[in-house]
């Protein structure tokens, strides 16, 4: 899971490597110890992920904030897969604690594809058409007794304006900004949040949310979007934080696609760039930042996307929200 800047990068990670991970497997899950344990190329900071065999990928949470993320995937995971139209993460064992692990952790199905950048898809206008139907049907899948935002999915999907700790809380979002003078124009940046916040809440029931639906969470085969993967944020609020992929991956080009699919209300497409624009703010002494200029730039290109889209498409504040088409 990508949370989009520090609140990740705590003192207290559990180091983790593929050696501890093949003692997991060999104490478990004996019938799959003799098989490979790789690290995948790009690992998560909040999750160590490894590949187990041909098939199989290991998880493990890597701070105590994250580990009720297993239960619930486990928990609910069985339950959406079947009425998503892409394939997404499915766990098929969950492992306890032990060889000096602290945490529940989860073998899953492997999914091919990779992590694809917009920019790299065969057809951004399928790929939109296709994320919309994802996310649609996500939306329509019934949200009975689901979680609701929380400590352990980082508050995703709170009203805007929310005091719990999110991305996009103001006590994080507003020295973050300022934080950015000199480097964007932060009074465009500032206008752009405060129409977030200005923007009718969600009035509709609670539907579920993927949460973090960036590039790295999204897979790829020769371009063509295959997977859906990394649900630890998922639960049940305002569908708002599900439009991140209209800035964080999708090109220009098929972000109107994307939006019309949805059936997205002004309200709610503000609220959407509210959520965008928090977890793009690239602070220079940020540690998520700190030593990756790679990120810095996705930033700051994801962040002037935000900034340009609400030049081209103000929201006046007064769409009425409700659930999506």
């Amino acid at each position: 899971m990508s949370t989009g800047g520090p609140e990740a990068a705590t003192p207290e990670a559990v180091p983790i490597d593929a050696g501890l991970a093949h003692r997991l497997i060999d104490e478990q899950f004996p019938q799959w110890a003799h098989l490979p344990v790789v690290p995948v190329p790009v690992s998560g900071m909040d999750n160590a992920t490894f590949r187990l065999g041909e098939d199989m990928s290991v998880r493990m949470p890597r701070f105590d904030r994250w580990a009720e993320q297993v239960e619930r995937e486990h928990r609910w995971l069985p339950f959406l897969a079947p009425q998503l139209p892409m394939p997404v993460s499915l766990p098929i064992a969950k492992g306890a604690p032990g060889a000096g692990y602290p945490f529940a952790w989860s073998v899953y199905r492997w999914q091919e594809g990779e992590a694809v950048h917009g920019c790299a898809l065969a057809d951004p206008r399928r790929a939109a058409l296709d994320l919309a139907g994802f996310v649609t049907a996500l939306q329509k899948a019934d949200a009975s007794g689901a979680p609701g935002p929380r400590a352990g999915n980082a508050f995703r999907g709170v009203p805007m304006g929310d005091e719990r700790d999110s991305i996009a809380v103001e006590a994080r979002v507003r020295p973050k900004i300022a934080a950015l003078e000199g480097l964007v124009d932060t009074d465009r940046v500032t206008a752009v949040w405060e129409a977030a916040l200005a923007a009718p809440a969600w009035d509709g029931p609670p539907v579920w949310f993927h949460g973090d639906l960036a590039a790295g969470n999204l897979l790829a085969v020769d371009g063509n979007l295959s997977a859906v993967i990394d649900f630890g944020t998922m639960g049940a609020g305002d569908p708002a934080v599900d439009l991140l992929p209209a800035w964080k991956f999708l090109p220009p080009e098929a972000r109107g696609v994307f939006r019309e699919a949805l059936g997205v209300d002004e309200a709610t497409w503000a609220r959407g760039r509210g959520w965008g624009l928090a977890s793009s703010l690239p602070v220079p002494d940020d540690p998520y930042f700190s030593g990756r200029p790679d990120r810095m730039e996705d930033a700051l290109r994801q962040l002037h996307e935000i900034l340009d889209d609400a030049d081209r498409t103000p929201t006046s504040g007064t769409g009425a929200p409700g659930p999506a088409s």
